[in-house]
């Protein structure tokens, strides 16, 4: 019975996380547009970080009450996720081209950005303070940078055409503000009761809470990107979509586990250095080639999506087989 409540916790605040985090995304959106920010703007960065804030606030959670593996899972675990299930699913439902230049030059940023993280944490085995100020210092430059850019191929670039598009452009003030209010409150309560649930089932199930972060909490935090991603993908805004999970996974590698080493800063599970960060590096340079290009126009196939999904299958197999043989 006791795992059964667990189990309606974790649903329950799946649920409430997909569809606040889709209000809050919203709101904030048209409340920046009805203030006149331009469209490329704020989905370069309010999307972005909209679309990993339930991460954001379930690594929060988890950090405060003492359980930083599931933070560490969740931030890591969800960059697997996205690159691997989200970007694959999509690609196999609909091959995408890539045509924003914002876009081409954001890659080598994600992956610089992954190999500045990797590099702090197998320095000392160790995510603290310290990191955490180097990865906020970081994704402070990086969305300075990715502005910059924005301004400069405001009349130029594909990407801004597809925002025009999804970003709202007539909801009144007043609702806005509503949306993203109501947004973060119910963001806030999902993240906590699905934190409560998941703390709940590693310990009843004796399975380390970096476990269910990988698994359980990453995959439902990415099912709001694989339903966008799809959508857009769907209605030829490939840009969109790719964008979507590259400025998601920004977040995650620096806010995510910056918002972690500054809550409760903790040594790593040996799982960490050796499996999942490892994977985490290789699928977003498997990304970087595939979209950025260098074979001529960026693009993902049907069968590199494919090639995206079993590396996922075959990670989640991996994971059910060390717990089912620990």
């Amino acid at each position: 019975m006791t795992i059964l409540i667990d189990i309606i916790a974790i649903l329950a605040g799946f649920g409430l996380l997909i569809w606040s985090a889709d209000h809050f995304v919203t709101g904030a959106s048209a409340t920046a547009r009805n203030l006149g920010v331009s469209p490329l703007i704020i989905g370069l960065t309010i999307v972005g970080f909209g679309t990993s804030a339930p991460e954001l606030l379930v690594a929060a959670f988890a950090a405060s009450e003492g359980s930083p593996g599931l933070a560490i899972g969740n931030a890591i675990g969800s960059n697997i996720t996205n690159i691997a299930l989200v970007l694959g699913c999509t690609a196999v439902v609909a091959p995408m081209v890539v045509h924003s230049s914002i876009l081409k030059r954001e890659y080598p940023l994600l992956f610089l950005a992954t190999l500045l993280v990797a590099l702090c944490i197998v320095f000392d085995n160790h995510l603290g303070w310290i990191d955490a100020l180097i990865f906020a210092f970081t994704l402070l430059l990086i969305m300075f940078w990715l502005i910059h850019q924005a301004v400069k191929n405001r009349n130029t670039d594909p990407l801004i055409e597809e925002y025009e598009h999804e970003i709202p452009s007539h909801m009144p003030m007043k609702k806005a503000l509503w949306l993203l209010l109501s947004g973060i409150i119910i963001l806030m309560l999902s993240s906590r009761l699905l934190v409560w649930g998941a703390v709940n089932i590693a310990t009843e199930l004796g399975v380390s809470d970096l476990i269910i972060g990988l698994t359980i909490v990453a995959i439902g935090t990415s099912l709001p990107e694989l339903a966008a991603s799809i959508m857009s993908a769907l209605k030829n805004e490939h840009d969109i979509a790719l964008g979507n999970v590259i400025g998601s996974n920004m977040f995650n590698t620096l806010g995510v586990l910056g918002v972690t080493g500054l809550i409760h800063p903790a040594e790593l599970a040996s799982g960490v250095l050796s499996r999942d960060l490892p994977l985490m590096i290789i699928l977003t340079l498997l990304l970087f080639f595939m979209a950025s290009g260098f074979r001529g126009q960026g693009k993902i196939t049907r069968v590199e999506g494919s090639v995206l999904l079993a590396i996922f299958i075959a990670y989640e197999i991996l994971l059910y087989t060390e717990v089912a043989g620990g």
